[in-house]
C-alpha cells in the first residue's frame, strides 16, 4: 500500500515538473526578464549578509572571514561607550525625522495641484521641471547648493544683501546644515515622490467627482474628503517604509555637504562608518560593520513596530 502512494507521489511530482517546464519554455521571456532583478537581490542584498558575521569576529583581512576569531559582542559595546554615540544617534535622527516630516505633505499637494490641472502643456511642463532635478546626480546637486549658498557670490547672499542682511556662511555654520540638507533632498527629490500619489489619484471613480460637483462641492472640498482618503493607503505605505530607513541617511551627500566647521552636526552614522572602515589609515572592518549592523537592525525594529501599529488602527500595512 504505502510502495502504490509513493508510486503516485513521485508520479503526481514528475507530471508537476513536466508542466512548470511547458510553462517556462512557453514563457522563457518573463522569467528571463525576472532573473535579472532575483539575481540582483541575491548579490547585492543577500550574499553580503554572509560578510555581516565580522561584526562579532576581529577581522583579519589575511585570515579571511571563516578564519578570524570570534570576540561576540566586543565592538558593539565599544560603540556604545564611545563618546560618538551621543552625538551620532542625535544628528542622525534630527535629520532623518527632519527629512521625513518636512518631506511627506510636499508631493502631496503638488500631486493634488497637478490632478486638477486641465491645461495639459502646462501640467506636463511643471511635471518635466520638477522630475528633472531627481535625474541630477548628488555631486553635481551637492555643486548647486554650494554655488547658491556663497557667502560671496551665491545667488541667496546676494537677494539678502538686495534686502539689506549681512551674507551669511550658511556652508560654516553648524546650525544651518540640516536645514540645507532637507530642503536641497525636497527640491531635488518633490517631483519625482509625487508620481506615485498621481498615479493613487488616477485610480479614484469619477463617478464620486461627479456626485460631488452636482452636490456643489468646491475643488478643495472634493481634495479634502475625496482625493485625499483614496491616497491616504499610499501614505501609509510609503511612511512605513521611510521609518525603516530613519538611521539610513546615507554618506555621499552628506559627506560633500560636510567640513570641519560644521561636523558638529553634520556626523551621521554612516559617514562615520566610511570613515572608520575605509577612509582611516588603521581600517577598522570588524568595527564598522558592527556599527552598521546596529543600524540595520533598528531600522527593521521601527520597520516591523511601525508596520503592527497600521494593523492595529486596521490601516494599510506591508504584511
Amino acid at each position: 500500500m504505502k510502495e502504490v502512494v509513493l508510486t503516485k507521489a513521485s508520479t503526481g511530482a514528475s507530471n508537476l515538473l513536466l508542466v512548470a517546464r511547458k510553462q517556462m519554455k512557453k514563457s522563457w521571456q518573463l522569467y528571463a526578464l525576472l532573473a535579472l532583478p532575483v539575481i540582483y537581490v541575491l548579490v547585492f542584498k543577500y550574499y553580503p549578509m554572509y560578510g555581516a558575521q565580522i561584526a562579532f569576529k576581529d577581522y583579519i583581512a589575511s585570515k579571511g572571514v571563516a578564519g578570524s576569531e570570534w570576540v561576540g559582542l566586543k565592538h558593539f559595546i565599544r560603540f556604545f561607550n564611545s563618546y560618538e554615540f551621543v552625538k551620532l544617534m542625535k544628528n542622525t535622527l534630527i535629520i532623518s525625522l527632519y527629512s521625513l516630516l518636512a518631506g511627506i505633505p510636499f508631493p502631496i499637494i503638488l500631486a493634488l495641484s497637478l490632478n486638477y490641472v486641465k491645461n495639459q502643456l502646462f501640467k506636463k511642463s511643471v511635471q518635466m521641471i520638477t522630475y528633472a532635478p531627481h535625474f541630477i546626480s548628488v555631486v553635481v546637486m551637492v555643486g548647486i547648493v554650494m554655488e547658491l549658498l556663497d557667502p560671496r557670490n551665491g545667488l541667496v547672499n546676494m537677494l539678502l544683501g538686495q534686502l539689506g542682511f549681512e551674507p551669511i556662511n550658511f556652508m560654516a555654520r553648524p546650525e544651518y546644515f540640516s536645514s540645507i540638507y532637507v530642503w536641497s533632498g525636497i527640491w531635488q527629490n518633490v517631483g519625482f515622490s509625487c508620481i506615485i500619489y498621481l498615479a493613487a489619484l488616477a485610480g479614484v471613480d469619477p463617478a464620486q467627482h461627479e456626485a460631488a460637483v452636482i452636490d456643489g462641492a468646491s475643488k478643495f472640498q472634493r481634495m479634502l474628503h475625496i482625493d485625499l482618503p483614496s491616497i491616504v493607503p499610499v501614505m501609509i505605505i510609503l511612511l512605513i517604509l521611510n521609518t525603516g530607513h530613519i538611521l539610513d541617511l546615507g554618506f555621499e551627500k552628506v559627506l560633500l555637504l560636510q567640513n570641519p566647521l560644521n561636523a558638529r552636526t553634520s556626523e551621521v552614522i554612516d559617514t562615520f562608518v566610511y570613515k572608520v572602515g575605509l577612509a582611516s589609515q588603521a581600517m577598522n572592518y570588524s568595527y564598522s560593520t558592527a556599527i552598521n549592523l546596529f543600524k540595520s537592525v533598528i531600522g527593521l525594529i521601527l520597520l516591523i513596530s511601525v508596520n503592527q501599529m497600521a494593523k492595529k488602527a486596521k490601516q494599510e500595512s506591508l504584511w
